[in-house]
């Protein structure tokens, strides 16, 4: 990989080694011919390294993948030991460090449960480096559809933000026809049912979900729709009036509790319910609505460390051997910097331009204010009390545009130092706007109120409702 050239040896930092200057050559990537599999480990070093691939390098690895997913069934079936992944979401750099430690895709068998892109910056080289694992390893590596791995989801996050940023709308319309390829659940050793939501009350048996035609956007309802949407419900005992009630967070599918899950378990002869789709602070959530003696007829498994740069949350990986359950948690790996929403020099320098700006208005009105008091303090006695009255009118009016002013230079201050953990805050809020008041109370606020992963769950919330 040859870096960008630095001829001038004026970067600002020495020691880190320059992104690749040009893209992969076809001939790394496929050394054995278009005709075998990529060469995967060179894949994974070159995006490590930021490096990029061509579009057709890019789009013939898509639809290879593509044509290997649409050959495998609705339902897979796997024997142990396998290691289970929870939701990615476009974190590369914590996707590098969960297949070390789930174990080298060359004698580890893979589940990926879905939820590949979407709120990460890196979805683009998550996509292709699984990819390319799996066409290496067709019979050991396995990848489930999850909600966000459709053309609504993506449009609305930035999945295709970033696609057109680094591609064009070809790459992006070739990806989402290979999500629509991917496979919607697997039983594991006959005893655990894996998907990327949770179950519905059109799931009676495991048959139901063969007979789905999941080559399409998924709909709004239904069992395509509640396989990838649904949630158990958020309770101890497992407890629901319902056997299955309406999401209202979601905005579609059902919450399932206790009695809807061990319904669907006794009949398929099954023991517990495999899923991802919720982020977790330990990184996993074992529901244990049957008392702590019983296995969790539910556990939930994420594997999106410090999701959104915000969460502070652990990463798991569920490994099965032997019939024996592990859980491998860690945490999060630093990523390059990328600007949000993929933003340009001049975008990102805005907030400093008004900065400026506000600060010559201040000049501007502050000695008209100074100028105005003086002249209301020589006012003699003798000046009619009308007069003086409009005199402090003035200087009262000048007064407040100085303190305006001043909060707003200090707000934009705080806008453009504190720019990336701001926007960060923004993704997490109602209507992509930061609390109010809280630009004026400085960088210990603002960290403040990203440091708790409840706070964030709670804004992030508005952006778990599936988009109209």
């Amino acid at each position: 990989m040859e870096p960008l050239l630095d001829p001038l040896r004026d970067r600002a930092v020495q020691d880190l080694t320059p992104p690749p200057h040009r893209a992969l050559d076809r001939v790394k990537l496929y050394p054995r011919g278009i005709a075998n599999p990529p060469d995967w480990i060179v894949l994974r070093d070159h995006l490590q390294a930021e490096g990029r691939i061509a579009k057709q390098d890019c789009l013939l690895l898509i639809r290879q993948a593509s044509d290997l997913l649409r050959r495998e069934r609705n339902l897979l079936e796997l024997k142990d030991p396998v290691s289970v992944v929870g939701d990615i979401h476009g974190q590369y750099y914590d996707l590098l460090r969960l297949l070390e430690l789930g174990g080298d895709p060359n004698r580890t068998k893979y589940l990926f449960l879905g939820d590949y892109v979407d709120r990460g910056s890196f979805s683009i080289e998550v996509t292709l480096l699984l990819y390319a694992v799996k066409l290496n390893f067709p019979q050991t590596v396995f990848m489930l559809r999850g909600n966000h791995e459709c053309r609504q989801m993506t449009s609305f996050f930035n999945f295709r933000e970033e696609t057109l940023y680094k591609y064009d709308t070809e790459v992006y319309d070739a990806i989402m026809e290979s999500f629509d390829a991917l496979p919607l659940a697997c039983i594991v050793n006959n005893k655990f049912i894996a998907l990327h939501g949770g179950i519905s009350p059109e799931l009676l048996t495991l048959e139901d979900i063969s007979r789905l035609s999941r080559f399409q956007e998924p709909p709004r309802q239904g069992l395509f729709c509640d396989i990838l949407w649904s949630d158990p419900v958020d309770s101890e005992t497992g407890s629901c009036p319902e056997k299955y009630r309406v999401n209202t967070v979601r905005g579609c599918s059902f919450y399932f509790g206790l009695s809807a899950a061990n319904g669907f378990l006794k009949k398929n002869r099954l023991l517990s319910i495999l899923r991802a789709h919720e982020a977790q602070l330990d990184g996993y959530k074992m529901h244990r609505w049957s008392g702590t003696s019983e296995f969790p007829c539910v556990i939930t498994v994420f594997s999106a460390p410090n999701y959104c740069d915000v969460y502070n949350n652990k990463g798991a990986i569920l490994k099965f051997d032997n019939n024996t359950l592990n859980i491998q948690q860690f945490n999060y790996t630093a990523h390059p910097y990328i600007l949000p929403n993929f933003m340009g020099l001049f975008e990102w320098s805005i907030p400093f331009v008004i900065e400026k700006v506000l600060e010559m208005i201040k000049t501007v009105i502050k000695p008209a204010n100074e100028i105005e008091a003086k002249r209301g303090a020589d006012v003699g006695e003798q000046v009619k009390k009308l007069q003086e009255d409009v005199r402090e009118a003035k200087v009262e009016i000048f007064r407040n545009k100085v303190k305006a002013v001043t909060k707003m230079i200090k707000m934009f201050k705080t806008l453009r130092e504190e720019k990336e953990i701001i926007m960060q805050l923004k993704g997490l809020c109602p209507d992509n706007k930061v609390p109010r008041g809280l630009l004026l109370q400085g960088r210990e606020a603002i960290l403040g109120a990203v440091d708790s992963f409840s706070q964030a769950k709670t804004w992030d919330i508005i952006n778990e409702k599936r988009p109209d």
